[in-house]
């Protein structure tokens, strides 16, 4: 009865973090609808602990989003608002792999990869976007800061920190009792997924094959499938 009632104040929560990122303009109201309904399932499946390690990864997205507002303006790479299909290219796998990661323990780390991946991948463009010298990660050209599948050294390293932010989050949260193994999950995983996203960037959304939401998805979908191969 008592885990139940966790369970639902954890909901309540959630539409007030829901109203909070709609009013502040971080998501519009269906990415906000789509938060909610997503986290939602992690609680009743999986427990309010892994729902904590993806509104980590909101947090983290957040930040990384507003630091140097005015710069990215002036580059014209301040994304703003998110959308619906930002939320869902970006959290759908984790949510899938917490509905089932009580059932089937490899899911915890498809989990803790898929949320490293979306962490590595929005903290490297976010922030790496600020580097002046990125390279076309397929042929090391240079680019313009930006310019999809372009990687850094700035952003590199800041994808790598964010996946051992998840991994230790991780740890904390109970989600994986090993820190070790959940720091390095998370890192390989998330370091992989990060610059297979930065491949599918260069190789296919530029040539407008794919969109900037496919790419996401199919990033967090390899950063799962390292998960669950390194458990």
């Amino acid at each position: 009865m008592y885990g139940i009632m966790i369970n639902w104040l954890y909901v309540i929560l959630l539409f007030i973090l829901g109203f909070i990122t709609y009013r502040r303009q971080s998501l519009d109201l269906f990415g906000s609808a789509v938060m909610i309904i997503m986290g939602i399932v992690i609680i009743f499946s999986a427990g309010t602990n892994w729902l904590l390690l993806i509104v980590l990864f909101l947090v983290l997205s957040l930040i990384a989003t507003k630091f140097s507002k005015k710069y990215k303006l002036s580059l014209g790479e301040f994304e703003g608002r998110r959308t619906s299909k930002n939320v869902i290219s970006n959290g759908v796998v984790a949510c899938f792999m917490a509905a089932f990661g009580g059932y089937y323990s490899p899911f915890v780390g498809g989990f803790i990869g898929a949320i490293a991946t979306a962490t590595a991948d929005t903290l490297a463009s976010e922030i790496g976007v600020l580097d002046p010298h990125p390279r076309l990660i397929t042929t090391l050209q240079k680019v313009d800061p930006g310019t999809n599948g372009a990687v850094s050294v700035l952003g590199t390293v800041s994808g790598i920190v964010g996946s051992a932010i998840i991994g230790i989050a991780a740890y904390f949260l109970g989600i994986m009792p090993n820190p070790f193994l959940a720091i390095l999950v998370s890192i390989i995983s998330g370091t992989i997924g990060c610059f297979g996203d930065s491949i599918l960037g260069a190789l296919f959304e530029n040539n407008g094959w794919l969109t900037n939401e496919h790419v996401n998805l199919l990033a967090t979908i390899f950063g799962a499938l390292v998960g669950i191969l390194l458990i």
